[in-house]
């Protein structure tokens, strides 16, 4: 009888254990579910109603605020930009615009520079602008547009209308004061035949510019696939070479090739013609006299589809490493007063960029003062083409290789100097 009496106690107490047990799960399964969350702080029974769903859609980062300051709701957006941490609004302008809302009950707005999240470095700062209205009679809604990408576009459109305008400005008041020397000197054919040469030279170089101004805006507007086609390289290369040869034979530079024959990118043939044409014509005008610029090609692999890479390499004057992250902007030019001299607008390597950009390709540079430079450009191959000539030459290698010759007979460790797929074509030095 003592035995089944300790036993029932001992279940009593088991199921007593049970019980306290299942009670306290239930209670901290509740405490949990009454958890704040990242997208909801509170119960959304607090919102008034629809406003969750209108939210969910907005573009902006969105906080609610309650009669505390503490946030019922905010949208992911508005942690990724660090507005909400701990379950507070992070930003104290932010904070007492949404205290002076919640009292008067007027609309604010406000526009900041916050920091990234993480740095605190103010070359990273964000362009915000905050804007506060009362959400019923105790909420206060929160509605944050970031601005950097619309003032970094901003600031360089500014830029650039105002670069087009002093390059504009310069060979027009050139061309005036020319113009007055040649009616002033009227009497003096040697003067006016000085001043006559001198005013050819800023129309050509005003005519130049828009020009460039022209294809710059055609390769940002157009979609070259529309009219895109497969293109044969070594045709490409002939069309860049004869359009600076007067200026190679001028200055009796080497112009070389190798590697082209065969190969064909996909793309439209006049912005490729004019985008490889001014990587050669810089490569000329920037070399010294009596020196080489060698032109090579070569198909790489790539996932996607394998790519062909026309590299232009030069003996100039090099580009120092602080240059050569900006060289690819509009009008920018590592000597200004040597641009001038040749010639140059500053926006042809801004073209190069954005042919390759719009072509699925890209452009690269490696440069070393006083050792040259070479500019590598790479677009996708035209697959048709690729088919064709791989069915009548049988296999290819997957990775062929080119050639640009030893330019110095000196190791630089510049890319692509010793390629053996087929050898260069016989320099060619023009008269």
């Amino acid at each position: 009888m003592n035995v089944n009496a300790a036993i029932a106690a001992v279940a009593a107490l088991a199921g007593l254990c049970t019980g306290v047990i299942a009670m306290l799960a239930f209670r901290w399964s509740e405490r949990e579910q009454a958890k704040p969350t990242r997208s909801s702080l509170h119960t959304d029974a607090v919102l008034p109603p629809g406003v969750d769903t209108v939210l969910s859609v907005l573009r902006s980062s969105a906080v609610v605020l309650d009669e505390a300051d503490a946030v019922v709701k905010a949208s992911s957006a508005a942690y990724a930009l660090g507005l909400v941490r701990g379950g507070k609004l992070a930003v104290e302008p932010m904070l007492a615009m949404a205290r002076d809302t919640r009292r008067d009950g007027e609309i604010r707005q406000i526009e900041l520079d916050l920091p990234r999240r993480g740095t605190g470095r103010g070359g990273d700062a964000l362009a915000v602008s905050a804007r506060v209205a009362p959400l019923g009679s105790r909420l206060v809604l929160l509605l944050v547009e970031d601005l950097t990408e619309a003032r970094r576009i901003e600031a360089v459109r500014r830029d650039f209308v105002a670069n087009v305008s002093h390059e504009l400005k310069t060979p027009v008041g050139a061309l005036s004061l020319l113009s007055e020397a040649v009616m002033d000197a009227s009497d003096d054919p040697e003067a006016v035949t000085r001043f006559a040469g001198r005013m050819q030279v800023e129309a050509t170089r005003l005519t130049s510019l828009v020009q460039e101004l022209i294809d710059l805006s055609r390769v940002q507007n157009d979609d070259p696939l529309e009219d895109a086609e497969p293109v044969r390289v070594d045709e490409l290369v002939a069309e860049a070479i004869d359009r600076c040869r007067h200026q190679a034979g001028t200055k009796q530079i080497t112009m070389a090739t190798g590697g082209t024959a065969e190969l064909h990118v996909w793309g439209n043939r006049g912005q490729l013609a004019a985008a490889l044409g001014n990587l050669v014509e810089n490569a000329v005008n920037y070399s010294p006299a009596r020196t080489r610029v060698g032109i090579a090609a070569r198909r790489i692999p790539a996932t996607g589809g394998d790519l062909i890479e026309i590299a232009v390499t030069d003996q100039g004057i090099g580009i120092s490493e602080k240059d050569r992250e900006r060289i690819f902007e509009r009008f920018y030019r590592v000597d200004p007063a040597r641009s001038r001299q040749t010639g140059g607008t500053g926006l042809g390597l801004a073209i190069v960029k954005h042919v390759a950009a719009s072509h699925g390709g890209e452009v690269t540079v490696w440069s070393a003062e006083g050792q040259g430079s070479t500019f590598t450009l790479r677009l996708p191959e035209a697959g048709a083409a690729r088919d064709r000539d791989r069915s009548r030459s049988g296999t290819r290698e997957s990775s062929e290789s080119y050639d640009t010759g030893d330019l110095d007979g000196e190791d630089h460790g510049r890319p692509y100097e010793t390629f053996t797929n087929e050898p260069l074509s016989a320099p060619e030095v023009l008269p």
